[in-house]
């Protein structure tokens, strides 16, 4: 609640999240609902009575004037809840401002509706407005991609998500597909294979495999370490090239999204190959680090340093990050 929070002369801007450099998550108050609820997401507190663990803004000035006073961020992304619950004319209200501000190059707008209602962008009152705000957000010279979380292949096999999938690459929007690996729902390959080939073959690109984070219903959904990049790989060396954009398997932690690269020995210890692909510090993206290899394990809060190390590399700049 506090740790991602950004500062404006001052005062803390609740609603956004600025935890790597050149990205800013923010909550509009009026997309703190979605169309369904999936009974493994994580951002439950948003949808619940407890106020105090939401992330909600509705002023988008203070967004503007915080972009400007931060170069640095490129990359703005759209959550909640599900942005694509809001109107036209509300979605207009806080992206509009951006495309005057050169430094954003790429706007993401997260959502669950291809999925859960696709006809948001086919039949809805205002479906055709939507995609005319893509194509002025395309138009105004801006990466507009719409991360769709699709977990399952099935999702987008009716004709009504093909009908909208279409209509949204019309404008010049890319989707990109994210979904965490979920017992009972998608942990085999075939079932990742069978998705990722769909999504190609509709121009969707693959983009991540999450695991499951420890929050929620999480001792029933998860999926370990070991079993999870085992249908990683498995899916994924079925894939042609261009459906090896995806990332995965990744933990998206405190100190940034971490990915299970491989399961090795070295020094005839067994050991988990870790990777930051995106971090709280910059310099520590795309470094490798060790983990002992354990079986249960199924978050990095449940791995040891290997070769006898008391803490991970990040750990201590973590720790005054928190205390600072």
């Amino acid at each position: 609640m506090e740790l991602n929070t950004p500062q404006l002369d001052g005062i803390a801007l609740h609603g956004m999240q600025h935890k790597y450099r050149e990205s800013v998550l923010f909550f509009p108050s009026e997309a703190q609902v979605c169309h369904a609820y999936c009974t493994y997401c994580f951002r439950w507190p948003q949808f619940s009575g407890l106020d105090n663990l939401k992330f909600a803004n509705h002023d988008v000035s203070r967004l503007i004037s915080y972009l400007k006073e931060h170069p640095e961020v490129k990359d703005i992304i759209f959550t909640g809840g599900d942005p694509m619950v809001m109107s036209s004319q509300l979605l207009r209200k806080y992206i509009e401002p951006l495309l005057k501000i050169p430094a954003i190059r790429t706007i993401r707008i997260g959502t669950k509706s291809l999925s859960w209602w696709p006809y948001r962008f086919t039949t809805d009152t205002d479906a055709d407005d939507i995609l005319r705000l893509f194509e002025k957000i395309v138009h105004a010279g801006k990466h507009l991609a719409i991360m769709a979380h699709i977990s399952h292949p099935g999702e987008i096999e009716n004709p009504a998500a093909l009908d909208a999938i279409t209509r949204i690459r019309s404008t010049g929007a890319v989707i990109r597909s994210q979904s965490p690996i979920v017992r009972y729902i998608n942990d085999n390959a075939q079932t990742w294979e069978a998705m990722w080939q769909k999504q190609l073959h509709l121009g969707i690109i693959p983009y991540y495999m999450f695991l499951e984070r420890d929050t929620g219903p999480k001792h029933y959904f998860d999926v370990p370490l070991h079993e999870a990049l085992n249908i990683f790989n498995t899916a994924y060396r079925k894939m042609s090239g261009l459906g090896r954009t995806v990332r995965g398997p990744s933990m998206s932690c405190s100190p940034g999204k971490i990915i299970v690269e491989d399961i090795t020995e070295i020094d005839e210890k067994k050991v988990f190959v870790l990777k930051f692909t995106q971090s709280r510090d910059p310099e520590w993206t795309n470094q490798l680090f060790f983990a002992e290899y354990d079986e249960s394990a199924s978050w990095i809060d449940d791995l040891k340093p290997a070769f006898g190390s008391d803490k991970f590399f990040f750990e201590e700049e973590m720790a005054e990050m928190i205390r600072a």
